[in-house]
């Protein structure tokens, strides 16, 4: 016996219940069963009301992005023009150039700059 005639031989069962139960089905019962039905269908063809409950959490996870990005960009109004303008691809080609002028010599006393460097991480 192949799958599709057993499936129809239990559809056919099915239903002969179904119908066999609905038609014991008292007077008051059936009508409560209709009205249910038409309630049922009505709901669906009225159109949802609910549309803006779900606009509400998109609107505010948008909201919450939008203020993230601004408080993320850094006021340039308060830096300097001249540290605005350098950037750190100049700040490495500076460090990095051999012909670029020493800071400091090599007969130089760095002691104020240890006391910098120390003053500066306190």
């Amino acid at each position: 016996m192949s799958q599709d005639s057993q499936n129809e031989g239990f559809e056919k069962r099915t239903r002969e219940l179904l119908d066999e139960s609905a038609a014991r089905l008292d007077g008051r019962t059936l009508s409560r069963l209709t009205q249910a039905r038409h309630a049922a269908l009505d709901r669906l063809e009225r159109p949802s009301r609910f549309g803006w409950r779900t606009l509400v959490p998109a609107g505010a996870a948008a909201a919450v992005a939008v203020l993230a990005v601004v408080m993320w960009q850094p006021d340039t109004q308060s830096i300097p023009a001249t540290v605005q303008a350098v950037s750190p691809v100049e700040d490495l080609e500076l460090l990095t150039d051999a012909e670029a002028p020493d800071f400091a010599d090599e007969n130089a006393d760095l002691d104020f700059y240890e006391w910098a460097a120390g003053e500066m991480e306190t």
